[in-house]
């Protein structure tokens, strides 16, 4: 609740009756109870207990509890007004707090991802560029990258809202293999591994022309996944003056991949270039670096298919990213719970409305609160009770 009181109140005080935390509160835990619309939300606000309600600040009223809870409407208001960037850091820095950051070397991994369902005026969609933490799968960084550019002259102004980028390494696909994004990352003193395709052909050239049959075979690992099996070899070798700012080893990756349902296997050969020099990372460990990578796209799948991210046609004002920014939080709690499937966590929350606000850190563990009979009396009568309580045996009930 700390953390999100820092995020401004766009609306006016005016009539007023919850602050901006209590509903982004609410809403945080009803996507951590799987509702994957606004109306979903409000449909789970309206049915929480006033016990549930309570240790998020919300007081229903004795007479008219229904008009002291939020509506589906306030919180559509809310969110289509809020400050995405500021919602977003707070989020980030609650996830940050609960993360212990790893020992060793730290890999952020870039991607972009479109809002399919959700379409600005002239049709826009709604894409959002995100950094992602390799071992915590933390997005310690999002990004609206507009409808008058495009992600690779985004990827600069994504990367200044990570204050401890030195000594990190960011990974990226050949859609981000750009030299002005490698001397920006070695001018913060930070390391890269890319891939190489077409995109950047001269470099890919000379990839391919180095002598990699005479390099000896440096790692094999063996997967299984996706209805798929696979087998990686990895090579890696020094290279001189290439045509990359700051490259220090070349990378060879083959994959060789068979469908267990169908039998039938395919080959490809993948090339990359980090600035990591031998000494810092071994050929196994860049092979890591390089799978790893792609835990952002297990995101973005979590997020289709789990949240239905590309099926809402939320469109109104910042209501779509507010909404991708609460399932962030909702995937990040449920793995500092210790999840292993999301859909899962999202089940067992469903079965008891306690559960979201415990992962959340708000108290969901009690079941209820116990309140005197003064307070009950002071709250239904709404007078005052102790004269005539002298003379009465108090007793603990709950409600």
């Amino acid at each position: 609740m700390e953390r999100l009181a820092e995020v401004p109140d766009p609306r006016d005080p005016r009539g007023v009756r919850h602050g901006p935390a209590v509903v982004l509160a609410l809403t945080a835990c009803a996507v951590l109870a799987g509702a994957t619309s606004l109306l979903a939300a409000g449909e789970w606000i309206a049915d929480r207990p006033a016990h549930v309600l309570g240790q998020l600040g919300v007081r229903p009223d004795p007479v008219l509890p229904a008009r002291q809870l939020p509506s589906e409407s306030a919180v559509r208001r809310l969110l289509a007004r809020i400050d995405g960037d500021a919602l977003h850091r707070a989020v980030a820095h609650w996830l940050a707090d609960r993360h212990p950051k790893p020992s060793g070397l730290r890999a952020l991994a870039v991607d972009g991802k479109s809002l399919w369902g959700a379409a600005k005026a002239g049709g826009r969609k709604i894409h959002l560029l995100v950094a992602l933490e390799h071992t915590t799968g933390l997005v310690l960084a999002r990004l609206d990258v507009g409808d008058k550019t495009i992600e690779i002259t985004r990827f600069r102004t994504l990367l200044e809202t990570v204050a401890d980028l030195a000594g990190m390494v960011v990974t990226a696909d050949a859609l981000r293999t750009q030299r002005e994004h490698a001397a920006y990352l070695l001018g913060r003193q930070a390391h890269y591994i890319v891939i190489v395709k077409g995109s950047t052909r001269e470099l890919r050239k000379q990839l391919k022309s180095l002598p990699w049959k005479d390099i000896p075979l440096q790692g094999r690992t063996r997967g299984v996944g996706h209805g798929r099996s696979e087998i990686r070899r990895i090579k890696v070798c020094t290279v001189n003056n290439p045509l990359f700012p700051g490259a220090q080893q070349a990378i060879q990756i083959k994959r060789r991949r068979t469908d267990r349902k169908t039998g039938k296997t395919t080959a490809k050969t993948v090339y990359a270039v980090t600035s990591l020099s031998a000494e810092q990372a071994s050929p196994a460990r860049l092979a890591q670096l390089v799978k790893e990578h792609w835990q952002v796209e297990a995101l973005h799948h979590v997020r289709d298919t789990t949240f239905a991210e590309d099926a809402s046609q939320l469109r109104t004002g910042n209501a779509p990213r507010a909404m991708a920014t609460c399932r962030n939080l909702a995937i990040g709690a449920l793995k500092l719970a210790g999840a292993v499937s999301v859909a899962a966590g999202l089940r067992r929350n469903a079965r008891d409305p306690r559960r979201p606000l415990a992962l959340l850190g708000l108290g969901g563990s009690q079941t209820g609160r116990h309140l005197t009979y003064a307070e009950v009396l002071g709250r239904c009568g709404r007078v005052d009770c102790t004269p005539l309580l002298r003379r009465v045996t108090v007793v603990p009930i709950v409600i």
